[in-house]
C-alpha cells in the first residue's frame, strides 16, 4: 500500500513526483521509518486463505447426507437397546460406526496427502530482497520490505514488491508469470500513459515477476496483498468452491434416499399397526430394519477410494489431484481453455529461421538441447554457409551453459540463449574473451562485442544494425550494402514478423580498434543477416490437442501474448486463426455477445485476468462442463472458477497451484488427455458401482416391504412381535451392504477402462450418474431381487416352519445373487471375468466368507443355520432363474438405450 494514494497510477508519474508521494528518496527510508511503515503495512506477504488444518479435513469428510443417514441408523440401532426388556443393538451400531471411520480415513488420507504434495511443490524458502536504507544496501527478507523502501534488481532476482523504477540500465524482466506473454519486457524510467496496461507498464516492476538482465533500481510502491498479485489473490478469495455436478448428485440422492426411507417407515408402520398385530417394538424393528437395508452404507465409501485410487493413477502419469471429486468430472470435460506460454509451448526461445547469404533457412529441434538439422527449401542442408551468423549470434551473447548439477540448462537472457543453442547446432561454441562491450540498451537497440583479434560482433533491431552497415555478406562474398538490399531485408524482417518471430540483425566488422569510441567501433559494418525466433509449441501438444477434439473436446487457447504471436502458434498447433479476438475485443462486447462469440472463437489473445474469466463464464453459460489450465498468476482466478483448474507443477506460481484442482507435475498438455480418458473410466467405474449397490439395496428393501406385509397375512403368529417380525436381520443386511456388497463394489471401482473409451463424445455436464436407464436397471433389478427371494423364504418357512431356515435361504440367496449381478453389469462393457483380479478376488472372497456364516460357530452370531442339500436345491432354481433374468434385462437396456451404462 502506498503512502500516499495517487491520483494517477505510479506508472503515469514522473519519478520526482513518485518519491514525493511515498515521501522516500534515492537514498531509502531510515530503519525507524521502515519499523513504523512495517507496523502499518504488516508483512509484505501473500495471504493464503485456503490454508486448512488436518483436523478440518478430517471433519470434512463426514459433511455428507448419506454420512448423516448413517450416524441415523446407528442411534436408532441403538436407540432400540434403551427399550424396556430389549438387549442393546451394539453390533449393529458398532459395525455402522466402523464404516463411518473407515470412510472419514479414506478420504482424510487422500486429501491430507495431496495438500502436503502441493506445498512441497512451493519453495518453502522466502526469497531476499537487496534494499537501500540511509544511503546503504542491506540483504532483507522480502517479507520485511515496505511501500518508499528503494529496492536494488539485478539478473536473475525475483521482484520482491510492486515497485517503481527510479534507475534503469539494460533492464529486461520476464513478467510471463503475471501477464502471459513470453517476451521479455525492456524496463525504463520514462512514465507511460495511464491507461497502460500492466504488460505495457515499462517503467514498473512487479512481485513474482524475476529480472533477466540489467540492473535497477525502484521505489517500492505497493505490498503484499496491495501488489497486482494481492489483487488477484484476493479476488481468489471472493470466489466460492462450487461442487461438481457429481458431489450435487450424491447429496441429492442422500436426500432422497432418506425421504424414501421416511414415507416406507411410517407406511409399513401404519399398516401394521392398523391391520396386523405387530406391536410397536416390532414395528420399530421393521424401521430399522428398513433403514439399514435402503442405506448403501458402503457407498461412501466406495466412491471415496475409487477416487482415490483414480487420482494414484493420475498420479503416475505426472496429474497430481488436489480434490477428489474432480477425478470423475474429467471424463465429462468437454471445453478446455488453456494458456499459451508454458503450457501448449516450450517456454524457451527457439531459432526457427535464418536468413543470411540471399538465402532463407528452417532451424528443427527445440529447447536448449542442441539437436536440429538447418534446411532450406525443405532440403537438409550443411550448415556452412550459415556460419558467420551463427558465429556472430554465440560470441555477441552473455549467455552461458549451466554446470550439469543444475536444474536449468543455461544462465542468461532466453534470447542469448537461443542464438547460443542455434549455433552449438552447427557444432558452433567458441571460447573468445570479450575484451570491450558496448551494452545493449532501450535507446540503442544493439549490443556490440569487441575480441581479441580485433574483431567486432552486433546484434540488435534489424533496422537499427542495418543503419551501422554499409556492406553485405552475400553468395559468400562481401558486397556493397545498396538500397534495393537494404529494402530486400527490411522485406524479409517484415516477413519473419508477420509470423510473430522475434527477429534479431547481425554484422561484423575486422581490424577494430578496441579503445576506440562506440560510434567508431559500431560504424561501416558488414551486414550478415536474420535470426528469427519463438518460443514455439511443445512436440506432443498438436497430437493432443487432436486426439481430445476426436474425444468431443473443444481446445481454445486464451493468452496475454499479442495476437500475432498467438495465431503464429495457434496455427502451428491446429488452432482455427479466423475470428480470433483480442482483450480489448472481449471489453467492447456485453455478456450476451460475448457468449455467442465465444461458440466460434479457438484463439483469445493480449487478455488481461479478467477478461479471461469473462470468457471462460461465457464458455459456462452455454452448460459447458469446462477445464481451465495455465501456469501463471495472471491465470488463478479462472482456475478457481472452472469446473476443473488444472495448473503447471514446474512452471506454476503457488497461486496458481492453490487455486487449481490439479497439477500436472511435467507441465505437458498431453497429460490432460490421458487424465479426462482416467476420468472417463472412473465415471464408467462409478456408474457400475452406483447401480450394483442401489440394485441390492432395492432388492432388500422391497424383500422388507413386501415381505413383512405378506407375511403378516399369511402367517400372523410369526409376524407379531420381536425379531420373528422381520425378513432379514439388521445384522445380516449390514453384512450384505458392508461386506458382499463392499468388496464386489470396490473391485469394480477399479475396473480396466473400455478399449474405445476417447472415441465416444463426453457425456453432457448435467448428465447424472443415475439417468433413466440407471434407475430402470435399479427398480428392475429390485423387483427380481423380491419376486424370486419372498417366493424362496416362504417356501422354506412353509417347509420347515422355521422363520431362521426362511431367514438364512433369502439371506444366502442375495448374497449369491449380489455375486452374478457383479459379473452381468460388465457385460456391455465388453469386460470378461478375468480381466480384473481385484474383482475375481472379491467375488471369491464373498463365498469364503458367507459360507464361514453358514457353517461355523459364528452362525449363532448372524441367526443363521446351515444349510442342506435340499436347500441348495431351491437356492440352485432360484439362483438360474436370477441368473436368467438380470442376463436378459441388463442387455435388453442396453439394446434399447444403446449405451455402455
Amino acid at each position: 500500500m502506498s503512502e500516499e494514494e495517487p491520483e494517477t497510477g505510479w506508472h503515469s508519474r514522473s519519478v520526482e513526483s513518485v518519491l514525493d508521494a511515498l515521501d522516500s528518496g534515492t537514498e531509502g527510508l531510515s530503519e525507524d521509518e521502515v519499523s513504523r511503515r512495517r507496523e502499518k503495512y504488516g508483512p509484505n506477504e501473500i495471504r493464503d486463505d485456503d490454508e486448512i488444518s488436518p483436523l478440518a479435513i478430517f471433519i470434512d469428510q463426514f459433511r455428507d447426507v448419506l454420512i448423516y443417514l448413517l450416524i441415523f441408523a446407528m442411534l436408532i440401532s441403538l436407540g432400540v437397546g434403551l427399550l424396556p426388556d430389549h438387549s442393546p443393538e451394539y453390533v449393529d451400531a458398532a459395525l455402522i460406526a466402523l464404516i463411518l471411520l473407515a470412510n472419514g480415513i479414506f478420504g482424510f488420507v487422500q486429501d491430507y496427502q495431496a495438500e502436503k504434495s502441493i506445498e512441497a511443490l512451493k519453495d518453502l524458502s522466502t526469497p531476499d530482497a537487496t534494499v537501500i536504507r540511509e544511503g546503504e544496501r542491506h540483504i532483507v527478507d522480502s517479507a520485511e520490505v515496505v511501500p518508499g523502501d528503494v529496492i536494488v534488481v539485478e539478473g536473475g532476482d525475483a521482484i520482491p514488491a510492486d515497485a517503481r523504477l527510479i534507475e534503469s540500465s539494460s533492464l529486461e524482466t520476464d513478467e510471463s508469470a503475471l501477464t502471459g506473454e513470453s517476451a521479455q519486457v525492456t524496463k525504463d524510467t520514462e512514465p507511460v500513459a495511464e491507461d497502460a496496461p500492466i504488460a505495457e507498464r515499462t517503467d514498473m516492476v512487479y512481485m513474482n515477476t524475476s529480472a533477466v538482465r540489467g540492473r535497477g533500481q525502484a521505489v517500492v510502491t505497493e505490498t503484499g496483498m496491495d501488489t497486482e498479485v494481492g489483487a488477484i489473490a484476493e479476488q481468489l478469495s471472493e470466489t466460492e468452491d462450487t461442487q461438481t455436478p457429481f458431489q450435487e448428485e450424491v447429496d441429492q440422492l442422500g436426500r432422497t434416499i432418506g425421504a424414501g426411507i421416511m414415507a416406507i417407515i411410517v407406511f409399513v408402520g401404519i399398516i401394521q399397526l392398523l391391520f396386523t398385530s405387530a406391536g410397536p417394538i416390532s414395528t420399530l424393528l421393521v424401521a430399522i430394519t428398513l433403514a439399514v437395508a435402503a442405506v448403501p452404507e458402503g457407498l461412501p465409501a466406495v466412491v471415496t477410494l475409487t477416487l482415490a485410487l483414480g487420482s494414484r493413477r493420475l498420479l503416475t502419469k505426472n496429474a497430481l489431484v488436489r480434490r477428489l471429486p474432480v477425478v470423475e468430472s474429467l471424463g465429462s470435460v468437454d471445453v478446455i481453455l488453456t494458456d499459451k506460454t508454458g503450457t501448449l509451448t516450450e517456454d524457451e526461445m527457439t531459432v526457427r529461421r535464418i536468413f543470411t547469404n540471399g538465402r532463407e533457412y528452417d532451424v528443427t529441434g527445440t529447447g536448449t538441447t542442441p539437436t536440429g538439422e538447418f534446411e532450406h527449401d525443405d532440403e537438409e542442408v550443411e550448415p556452412d554457409p550459415l556460419e558467420p551468423i551463427l558465429r556472430c549470434g554465440t560470441i555477441c551473447n552473455n549467455a552461458e551453459r549451466a554446470p550439469p548439477d543444475e536444474d536449468d540448462a543455461f544462465f542468461g537472457d532466453p534470447t542469448e540463449v537461443a542464438l547460443k543453442v542455434s549455433a552449438e547446432k552447427a557444432g558452433i561454441d567458441p571460447d573468445i574473451e570479450h575484451v570491450r562491450e558496448v551494452p545493449f540498451s532501450s535507446a540503442r537497440k544493439r549490443m556490440t562485442v569487441v575480441t581479441g583479434d580485433g574483431t567486432a560482433y552486433m546484434k540488435g533491431a534489424p533496422a537499427v544494425v542495418l543503419e551501422r552497415c554499409d556492406r553485405i555478406r552475400e553468395g559468400g562474398e562481401i558486397v556493397e550494402l545498396t538500397d534495393e538490399r537494404r529494402q530486400a531485408i527490411l522485406d524479409r524482417n517484415q516477413s519473419f514478423a508477420s509470423d510473430a518471430l522475434r527477429v534479431l540483425g547481425f554484422a561484423e566488422k575486422s581490424n577494430v580498434d578496441a579503445e576506440a569510441e562506440d560510434d567508431e567501433i559500431e560504424d561501416g559494418m558488414v551486414f550478415l543477416g536474420l535470426q528469427g525466433m519463438i518460443d514455439p509449441a511443445r512436440e506432443e501438444v498438436p497430437a493432443a490437442v487432436e486426439d481430445c477434439r476426436s474425444a468431443g473436446i473443444d481446445v481454445v487457447m486464451a493468452t496475454g501474448d499479442n495476437r500475432e504471436t498467438a495465431i503464429a502458434i495457434g496455427k502451428e498447433i491446429g488452432f482455427d486463426p479466423e475470428g480470433a479476438m483480442t482483450g480489448a475485443e472481449v471489453e467492447q462486447l456485453s455478456d450476451a455477445e460475448l457468449a455467442e462469440a465465444v461458440e466460434d472463437v479457438e484463439i483469445f489473445a493480449r487478455m488481461a485476468p479478467d477478461q479471461k474469466v469473462r470468457v471462460l463464464e461465457a464458455v459456462l453459460s452455454h452448460g459447458h462442463n469446462v477445464a481451465m489450465t495455465g501456469d501463471g498468476v495472471n491465470d488463478a482466478p479462472a482456475l478457481k472458477r472452472a469446473d476443473v483448474g488444472v495448473s503447471m507443477g514446474e512452471r506454476g506460481t503457488d497461486v496458481a497451484q492453490q487455486s487449481s484442482d490439479m497439477v500436472l507435475l511435467d507441465d505437458n498438455f498431453a497429460s490432460i488427455r490421458d487424465a479426462v480418458a482416467e476420468g472417463r473410466g472412473v465415471f464408467d467405474n462409478i456408474r457400475k458401482f452406483v447401480n450394483f449397490l442401489l440394485s441390492a439395496n432395492a432388492g432388500e428393501v422391497l424383500a422388507v416391504f413386501f415381505g413383512v406385509l405378506i407375511g403378516s397375512a399369511l402367517f400372523p403368529d410369526q409376524f407379531s412381535s420381536g425379531s420373528e417380525a422381520l425378513i432379514l436381520t439388521p445384522v445380516m443386511l449390514l453384512w450384505i451392504n458392508l461386506v458382499t456388497d463392499g468388496l464386489p463394489a470396490l473391485a469394480l471401482g477399479v475396473d480396466p477402462k473400455t478399449d474405445g473409451i476417447m472415441d465416444r463424445p463426453p457425456r453432457g455436464a448435467d448428465e447424472p450418474v443415475i439417468n433413466r436407464h440407471s434407475l430402470v436397471l435399479i427398480l428392475t433389478f429390485g423387483l427380481i431381487y423380491a419376486a424370486i427371494g419372498l417366493p424362496l423364504f416362504f417356501h422354506g418357512l412353509s417347509e420347515s416352519g422355521d422363520i431362521i431356515v426362511a431367514q438364512t435361504l433369502l439371506f444366502t440367496f442375495i448374497v449369491i445373487g449380489e455375486i452374478i449381478q457383479a459379473q452381468i453389469l460388465r457385460w456391455p462393457y465388453g469386460l470378461s471375468l478375468f480381466s480384473n483380479k481385484w474383482l475375481v478376488g472379491a467375488l471369491g472372497s464373498s463365498i469364503v466368507l458367507h459360507l464361514g456364516v453358514l457353517y461355523t460357530p459364528v452362525n449363532t452370531f448372524f441367526s443363521v443355520t446351515p444349510l442342506g442339500w435340499t436347500h441348495w436345491l431351491w437356492m440352485a432354481a432360484a439362483v438360474g432363474a436370477f441368473t436368467v433374468l438380470g442376463t436378459a434385462l441388463v442387455l435388453g437396456l442396453d439394446r434399447i438405450y444403446d449405451e455402455h451404462a
